[in-house]
């Protein structure tokens, strides 16, 4: 996560702590003011929190959502050719995340075992090889 995502996550979870207290103090000051009504007076069966409130809540949820997604990776393809392509393209440098280090998760090539393995054998231009190499004595190509 940089800084700036962070600084964002940090601020939206400030402001939904301050929320949740202030729905908390609500609570107890309604529970407070219903304990000292008179029998006489209408009791309201249930009060909802103030809509200032609630538009906080919301707001704060949404500004800690956006941080989370902007200290996020990036989402990689989900057709392997796409991203085995990418591998080859760029190599180390198309997965460095947000601090500059390259992603845990990148193991490399994929194709690199098919690249390595051995091809297939052509015996006849071996057998070409060898009878050239008998023609000149036996000695180096």
């Amino acid at each position: 996560m940089t800084w700036t995502s962070r600084s964002v996550t940090v601020a939206g979870l400030v402001l939904l702590a301050h929320a949740c207290y202030s729905a908390q103090e609500h609570a107890v000051l309604y529970s407070t003011f219903a304990k000292h009504m008179t029998s006489s007076q209408q009791r309201q069966p249930g009060v909802s929190l103030p809509i200032d409130i609630c538009i906080e809540t919301v707001a704060a949820t949404l500004i800690m959502c956006l941080g989370l997604v902007l200290g996020s990776q990036t989402l990689r393809p989900i057709q392997w050719r796409v991203w085995a392509g990418k591998i080859e393209r760029e190599g180390d440098a198309g997965f460095i995340d947000g601090s500059g280090e390259v992603d845990k998760e990148y193991r490399g090539s994929p194709f690199g075992a098919l690249e390595s393995r051995p091809g297939f054998v052509d015996i006849r231009k071996q057998q070409r090889e060898f009878a050239q190499w008998v023609k000149n004595g036996g000695s180096g190509k």
